[in-house]
């Protein structure tokens, strides 16, 4: 049974705002101005994936017949800043949207995997689904970081979506994963079938066991990106200053994805820290022109 209930009492977390390069002020300050007083209304939605774990998200409802589903990135919430201005921006420009924690992270019920890329996909088509089943199919999926990642294995996979917006996901997932576990990480495991990761602050982990870490190494976004239709409209934006995942994974989703287009933020680091408003006005941007081109071409 698909649930919702009326949720309007939301902290949004301070925006940090910065001027971008040819962008209109006036623009950027509206972006500012929603961000401290949403005006769409809110609805915490409840959605079961088909492994039966309950899905928690936030509609920001605008009354339009556009949603936009928004993913968050690695071991992160819905309530992640990149997630909430972003939400804030569409509903700004009267587009609605639909915020969620995958299994295992925020509110939703799981147990949190370190690999979990194309069950992440799938959740997120457990959201299509549902609203499409409301009649209510979403128009466009947004995702950062890992994120990033799930909406380019949806559009790989499902082709219902024409736009899909990549927010640094990563390429080769081969890498990083001695920055952020170790270099003996594979020895380790196999001799002990699993390893428990703190975080930076240690207040907290996450366990890695062998299964969850080679679902991550047999993830091939290369063969996936070349799966998706020509149709699918793709963007994917990347800062220059990325300290988690390199520029270049930008580089080579732009050589393979057959409708692509590459936006680079200068300066920009992976959380957009001090970009928020480039960042949302290129996604808004993107997502506004694809939608007028659909209008265009139904009439």
């Amino acid at each position: 049974m698909l649930l919702s209930s009326s949720f309007t009492s939301i902290s949004f977390p301070s925006p940090n705002f910065n001027l971008p390069r040819n962008r209109s002020p006036k623009r950027i300050l509206k972006m500012a101005e929603a961000a401290k007083n949403p005006v769409g209304q809110q609805q915490k939605i409840i959605v079961p994936n088909k492994h039966g774990e309950k899905l928690v998200g936030l509609l920001h409802e605008t009354g339009s017949a556009d949603l936009v589903i928004l993913c968050h990135g690695f071991r992160d919430t819905k309530e992640n800043y990149i997630m909430v201005n972003l939400a804030v921006a569409l509903e700004n420009e009267g587009i609605s949207s639909f915020r969620f924690d995958f299994a295992g992270n925020g509110e939703s019920e799981g147990t949190f995997q370190f690999g979990n890329y194309r069950r992440e996909a799938d959740d997120l088509h457990s959201v299509v689904k549902y609203f499409s089943g409301a009649k209510r199919a979403p128009s466009a999926i947004v995702g950062h970081s890992k994120g990033g990642d799930a909406v380019l294995l949806y559009a790989s996979t499902y082709h219902d979506i024409r736009t899909v917006v990549n927010v640094s996901g990563r390429y080769d997932l081969k890498k990083g994963i001695e920055e952020r576990l170790g270099k003996d990480i594979m020895e380790v495991i196999k001799k002990e079938g699993f390893i428990d990761v703190k975080n930076k602050s240690g207040d907290g982990s996450y366990r890695v066991t062998e299964e969850s870490l080679m679902d991550r190494l047999s993830t091939d976004m290369h063969e996936a990106c070349l799966q998706i239709d020509k149709e699918c409209r793709v963007v994917t934006i990347h800062g220059t200053a990325d300290e988690v995942i390199p520029v270049e994974d930008a580089l080579e989703f732009a050589k393979i994805i057959p409708n692509h287009k590459l936006h680079l933020i200068e300066g920009a680091n992976h959380s957009y820290t001090s970009h928020q408003a480039e960042l949302g006005s290129l996604v808004v941007d993107f997502i506004k022109a694809a939608l007028q081109q659909d209008k265009a071409t139904s009439n």
